[in-house]
């Protein structure tokens, strides 16, 4: 499955419009599984469904013209970037709303903490990855892939095209700086 997803990628990277329309059958399931995925760190009642995120991504997916897709992995690494964009969007114009009240919150896996998991808002922890991308692009992106998608060890390395122990090594890098700055800030 996993090839015949990469294949589908590369024709539609090609210009093939049936191999763009295929590949939304061959992976609707799993980017349903990857917006939920998200969803599961946000508050209960959120007010986006996974339906209407994955039409969302998808939509943006489609519209991503220069982008030469080299792996599933690869595709769905840009499409949880795509999902995380969604629910920081949609957090901030939440906040706006309401002047400040009502940041949606997002549970921080006990693998992600120092210390006791802890609720976090999700757009202070969107505004330490940001900072984190300026001081190591990788790091951050080994959070997003990890922490958002929900990709193991492995899928990250391929991803990035890094070995599975510099994923971890960053991974644990990336963690202790994320909860300091998350202090800081005061979200945790």
């Amino acid at each position: 499955m996993s090839s015949h997803i990469t294949r589908l990628l590369v024709a539609w990277g090609e210009g093939d419009q049936h191999a763009r329309d295929e590949l939304l059958d061959a992976v609707y399931d799993d980017l349903r599984r990857l917006a939920h995925h998200h969803l599961r760190h946000e508050r209960p009642g959120h007010t986006l469904q996974t339906t209407a995120i994955v039409h969302d991504a998808y939509l943006q997916l489609v519209d991503q013209r220069y982008v030469r897709w080299q792996s599933r992995t690869h595709f769905f690494a840009i499409a949880s970037h795509l999902i995380r964009r969604i629910l920081v969007a949609h957090a901030r114009r939440r906040s706006a709303d309401k002047r400040g009240g009502g940041a949606i919150r997002v549970a921080l896996h006990p693998e992600m903490a120092a210390s006791p998991p802890r609720d976090i808002a999700l757009v202070a922890m969107d505004r330490a990855l940001e900072a984190l991308e300026q001081v190591d692009p990788q790091q951050s992106h080994i959070v997003e892939l990890r922490f958002f998608g929900g990709l193991t060890v492995e899928e990250t390395a391929d991803a990035l095209g890094i070995s599975p122990r510099t994923v971890k090594r960053d991974w644990r890098m990336a963690k202790a700086w994320l909860q300091r700055a998350l202090e800081t800030e005061g979200a945790t």
